[in-house]
Parts: C-alpha cells; sequence; structure tokens
C-alpha cells in the first residue's frame, strides 16, 4: 500500500471492514451519526520524465516513514505511505482481463496481527487476478492446506530474519528515508514445465534489495512460479507475466489511503462538521517535508549483466550499481488529492456511501524540492506543528466544515479551528483511542514431520527474537536450499544444487554494511530509517555461508514489557 502498498489488498478491503472490530463511540456523540465514517483516497505523484523502456530491470525508491496516525485506531485501519506498483512490460497492448504486479511497501493492513503507530514493510507480490499474494517468506494469503502465495517468496539474505507479519520498521521513525527496490537476479533458469505439466516458466527473480540505518543489500526474491503457476489454468497469460516479461519503468507513484477514522454530526441549525483522527506527515524546520527521494529505474547493465557473467565464471560481481544502467525519474510538483470524508448513505440503506472532498489546497502544496526528491510545503496557519521524542511531525488539520451540497463535485470539507466547532456537536470532547480487540491469533507453520518444513528439515534452531511490536518470533536456520518455499517451487534437486551455489558465492562476497543501492544523493533526503534491530541476525557458528533464518511462529510476547 503501497500501498501504496495498501493496494495489495485492495479487492477484498470493503469485505474485511465490514469484518473488523469497529471503534466504540463516546458518550458525546449523542448528536454524531451511529455510523462508522471514514476518510480515505490519493496522493497524487507526478513523475516528469518517461523512462526508455530498456530500464526494464527493476527499481528502487526512498520512502519517509513516520507514524500516520497518532493513536492505533483498531485493525479498520488500513493506508499504505508513498509507493508504486511495478507491472510487466508488454509488446504491444497488455493481456485483457489480467492484474499482476509488484505493489508492496510501508503501511498498515487490515489483517496485520501485530500493529503499532511505526510502520511495517510487506513485499506486495499479486498473481493474476489476485489469485495469491505474497507478501514475505511464509507470508501471504491462504492458509497451508490451500497455499496462495504463503510459498511465493524465498529467503535469500543470512543477516536479516524476515517475520511472518511483515518487516517491523525500529520504533519511533519520524520521516527518515527507507530504502527499497526490487531487482531481478539470474538465479534460476527458465524452465519448460511447471508443477509437472506443459507450461513454461519463466527466469526472472524479482529480488527484494533494502538500504536502511542498519541493514542494506538483497533481503528475499519472488519465486518465478509465483506468476506462472496461474497459467497452468490460464493459458492464454503465458508468457506475460512478471517471471518472463520485463517490468515497466513508467510506474504510478502515489499514496493510498483506505482509512483513517472521522467522526461526522450536524448541528440543530443543519450545518455538518467532521474531525478526523491527529495525521500526522513528516515534519521539517522549514515548513517542507520529504516523501519520496530517488525514484530509480535500472538497465540489465546495472547489476543483472555482472552477476549472469560472474555466475558462468567470470570475475566476482561486487553487487554495487553500474551509473550506466540508472535512470533517475524526476519531479516536478504539482499532482492532486483525493482525499474524502465518507459517511453511509443517510437513510441507512446499502445505497452508495456519501463522499465529499476535503480541501487539500487549504493546508498543503505539493512540491518538487529538487529534481529528485517531492515532499509537501505546508500552511501552519492550518496545519500544525508536532514534536515527538525522535522527531517533529506535521499534523494535518482535526477539524472540518461542509461547505456545499454533500456528495456534489463543488462541495468541500473545508479546515477550521477546534474553537469554531459548537459544543453540541460534542466533537471537541471525543477521545480517540484503541479499543480493546482481544489477543491477536499466533501464526503457525506445518508441524508435521512429512512436510516440506521438516523434510530434511532445518540445521539449528529454535531461537526466539522478541520484536518491539510485541510478538515473539521462533525461527530455525536452514540450508537456502532445502528452505520450504524452494522446495516448494517445482526446481529438481540438480536445480536447487546449482541455486544453492550461486547464493553460496553472493553471501560470501556481498556483506550487509555498504550500499547496493545508490544513496541518498542530497541534504533534503535527511537521515535512513533502521529496521528493529531485534531482526539483525548473526549465523550460528558453522552456518554462516549458505544458510538462511526462516520464521516458523510468530505470537503475543509474554515476556513482561515487550507490548
Amino acid at each position: 500500500m503501497p500501498v501504496c502498498s495498501a493496494k495489495v489488498r485492495s479487492r477484498m478491503i470493503r469485505a474485511l471492514a465490514a469484518c473488523a472490530v469497529a471503534l466504540a463511540l463516546s458518550s458525546t456523540e449523542a448528536h454524531a451519526q451511529k455510523h462508522n465514517e471514514y476518510v480515505a483516497g490519493y496522493l497524487i505523484v507526478p513523475i516528469s520524465d518517461r523512462p526508455d523502456r530498456s530500464f526494464s530491470a527493476g527499481y528502487s525508491m526512498y520512502i519517509s516513514a513516520w507514524p500516520l496516525l497518532r493513536t492505533y485506531p483498531g485493525h479498520r485501519f488500513q493506508s499504505g505511505l508513498p509507493g508504486t506498483w511495478m507491472f510487466a512490460q508488454h509488446d504491444g497492448k497488455a493481456p485483457e482481463n489480467m492484474y499482476s504486479d509488484i505493489e508492496g511497501g510501508l503501511g498498515w493492513w487490515t489483517d496485520t496481527r501485530f500493529p503499532t503507530e511505526t510502520p511495517k514493510f510487506i513485499m506486495g507480490g499479486v498473481a493474476p487476478n489476485f489469485s495469491a499474494i505474497a507478501n514475505g517468506p511464509a507470508h501471504g494469503w491462504g492458509d497451508w492446506k490451500e497455499p496462495r502465495g504463503l510459498y511465493g517468496v524465498a529467503q535469500l539474505t543470512p543477516w536479516l530474519l524476515f517475520p511472518l507479519d511483515g518487516l517491523n520498521i525500529k520504533r519511533g521513525a519520524a520521516g527518515e528515508l527507507f530504502g527499497y527496490g526490487y531487482l531481478n537476479l539470474p538465479l534460476v533458469e527458465a524452465r519448460t514445465t511447471t508443477e509437472g505439466q506443459a507450461v513454461p516458466t519463466g527466469s526472472n527473480c524479482w529480488t527484494l534489495f533494502l538500504n536502511s540505518a542498519n541493514f542494506k543489500g538483497p533481503v528475499a526474491y519472488f519465486q518465478p512460479q509465483f506468476f506462472s503457476h496461474a497459467t497452468i489454468k490460464e493459458p492464454r497469460l503465458i508468457g506475460q507475466l512478471l517471471d518472463t516479461r520485463p517490468s515497466d519503468p513508467n510506474r504510478a507513484v502515489q499514496m493510498e489511503t483506505q482509512y483513517i477514522p472521522c467522526r461526522m454530526v450536524t448541528d440543530s441549525h443543519g450545518e455538518s462538521w467532521a474531525r478526523i483522527s491527529p495525521t500526522a506527515f513528516p515534519g521539517s524546520e522549514d515548513g517542507k517535508s520529504t516523501l519520496i527521494h530517488q525514484d530509480n529505474v535500472y538497465s540489465k547493465a546495472a547489476l543483472y549483466d555482472s552477476v549472469a557473467a560472474w555466475f558462468a565464471g567470470g570475475p566476482p560481481s561486487a553487487g554495487s550499481l553500474n551509473p550506466e544502467g540508472i535512470h533517475s525519474r524526476t519531479f516536478s510538483g504539482g499532482g492532486g488529492a483525493t482525499w474524502q470524508v465518507r459517511v453511509p448513505h443517510p437513510d441507512g440503506s446499502d445505497a452508495k456511501e456519501v463522499r465529499t472532498n476535503i480541501d487539500w489546497s487549504a493546508f498543503a502544496k505539493p512540491v518538487a524540492l529538487d529534481d529528485h526528491t517531492f515532499g509537501y510545503e505546508w500552511n501552519f496557519s492550518a496545519a500544525s506543528k508536532t514534536h515527538t521524542p525522535t522527531g517533529d511531525l506535521t499534523t494535518l488539520p482535526e477539524y472540518y466544515h461542509l461547505n456545499g451540497a454533500p456528495g456534489s463535485n463543488k462541495a468541500k470539507w473545508e479546515p477550521v479551528p477546534a474553537s469554531q466547532v459548537p459544543a453540541e456537536t460534542g466533537l471537541n470532547a471525543y477521545q480517540w483511542t484503541t479499543p480493546n480487540e482481544g489477543n491477536p491469533q499466533p501464526y503457525d507453520t506445518p508441524e508435521d514431520p512429512n512436510s516440506l518444513w521438516k523434510k530434511p528439515g532445518p540445521k539449528a534452531g529454535p531461537f526466539k527474537a522478541h520484536l518491539a511490536d510485541g510478538s515473539v518470533v521462533t525461527y530455525y536456520w536452514y540450508r537456502f536450499a532445502d528452505q520450504p518455499a524452494v522446495l516448494a517451487s517445482g526446481l529438481s534437486d540438480q536445480e536447487r544444487e546449482q541455486l544453492q551455489k550461486k547464493v553460496e558465492m553472493i553471501h560470501r562476497s556481498w556483506p550487509k554494511n555498504r550500499n547496493y543501492l545508490p544513496p541518498p544523493t542530497t541534504k533534503t533526503a535527511g537521515k535512513l530509517a533502521g529496521i528493529d534491530p531485534a531482526l539483525l541476525m548473526k549465523p550460528p557458528k558453522g552456518l554462516e555461508i549458505g544458510f538462511v533464518p526462516i520464521a516458523t511462529r510468530q505470537e503475543l510476547d509474554a515476556i513482561p514489557g515487550k507490548r
């Protein structure tokens, strides 16, 4: 979500939201509607240039990481921070009735089991028409009887544990940059069969690279079969998906928000007023905030070619990117906001909800801080500065008055001071709280001794990682080629051993403490965000090369003070 990683689940959000635990309304809302009003919409980020189609081997970008809401409002909350959607590039028109991409990022999702105000990161692979979702190693849709993406991602690094609930950003992030992207690596060969069927699978391994304050380098990759699996039932898609096709460098960049809690009241004079949960963006001393920096796209010359030559017997690839294969897309400023206050139909029926725009221009102006940095310039007569122990934030106006007929094109929710809101509405007295939704259910993986998790099984463990989100992760060390996802990928024993050798070469030559993605290039960009230190790994003695940590369970931490 982005969403944009939030868009990973956009096709099922309304169904999930209907099942979510609603926020309890306070007794001060005697005049308020008894429905769940909310705020949703997009922030649109224009890109000035269109890179050549040859920059089709992946992308990367830096996104500010910050707590969007001051108080976590419960599991109906869903929003991505700024992000993107990477689709396959086609020769001519793309197939009809087909949606498939990589679109994860930083954010909050309705099915996050251990949420905090600090965002998490998911990988967000979407198989054709949402037939499967893969969000990380052993994290996706379905269950272990019918996995729909749970085996879609293979762990690559030995130095970082990827939790089942998403990758945790270090608590307290307040606008620092988190660098991530996907580059194609030549890890496997194309195959003529898929799961025993005469259906080809491509060789593209879209690999997550991170650049954070305490970890840098490749993390995990989408296995080609994750995309090609659907072509067994839909042969029309053979050769049309990301397992085979290059990436389209001309991606949209947006921030997708699907639920922020809101309260709307009509007073005794027929005037409508609204209050949204305190919502923040990064702050800055000069009134301008960075949201996105250095949106790069890559050709195979950036990394793929040097790695392919290395695996074929050539000199080692350092893993650093060749500048000749990098194109940094530019921002011109401008853009738009489609945030709306959304309320149920007045008659209480199932008719379409009433949606009315928020006047974003009253408090924020989208700007290009330089050619490669996008953000907002704030009007502090409406927005306000908020100081936190870890950094300053900009808080959006909380109170709004409706100007115009609800739902009409010209109507707007205009920000107003709290002093202008009539006391009879009760909005000033409302307290935003985190509801008690009970303890989250653990994530589990198969215990069957005949499962891929047990045969041939791990080489060391179990170990525990106590995370800042109040959960504890149980993990084991597996030989790379024996991790469950690789065993489930359909590779032959010989193909898995060839892959094992390549991964061992990477482990020996690519450390975790130097840049792979190009670092931030301007002072405007600020500092890097970190990953929860509990997720940084040191392999056990004897397992330093060719082994990876795999999470097998995540549950509420029983240690006092961990939640």
